[in-house]
């Protein structure tokens, strides 16, 4: 019923930027929160930063003033820009959105495939 589209990701050098996207689609009421998540080889997956239907943001604190969460709603996106990228970023970053399908229903999560980020000089 939701599908979560990923683009984005790669290689990069210590410092250096990178912008992950994600589209839903599909056939659902609304989107509430979309976020993003990592997991690096041996550990728990983390959040990242979310971003809520209203607007309002939560990062984690290693990434905070670095990564930066944007959303559109009309297109039910949801962008993540990552700057100064360090080695300890490396990991599959996921799409994860609340979801809606019918206005009565409790919000379900959906995730999307998975993008690598790797950090390397």
């Amino acid at each position: 019923q939701v599908q979560l589209v990923e683009s984005g990701g790669g290689s990069v050098q210590p410092g250096g930027s990178l912008r992950l996207s994600c589209a839903a689609s599909g056939s659902f009421f609304s989107i509430d929160a979309m976020g993003w998540y990592r997991q690096a080889p041996g550990k728990q997956r983390e959040l990242v930063a979310d971003i809520s239907s209203g607007g309002s943001t939560n990062y984690l604190d290693s990434v905070k003033g670095r990564f930066t969460i944007s959303r559109d709603t009309a297109k039910n996106t949801v962008s993540l820009q990552m700057n100064a990228l360090k080695p300890e970023d490396t990991a599959v970053y996921y799409c994860n959105t609340r979801v809606r399908i019918r206005y009565y229903m409790s919000p379900l999560s959906y995730w999307g495939q998975g993008t690598q980020v790797t950090v390397s000089s």
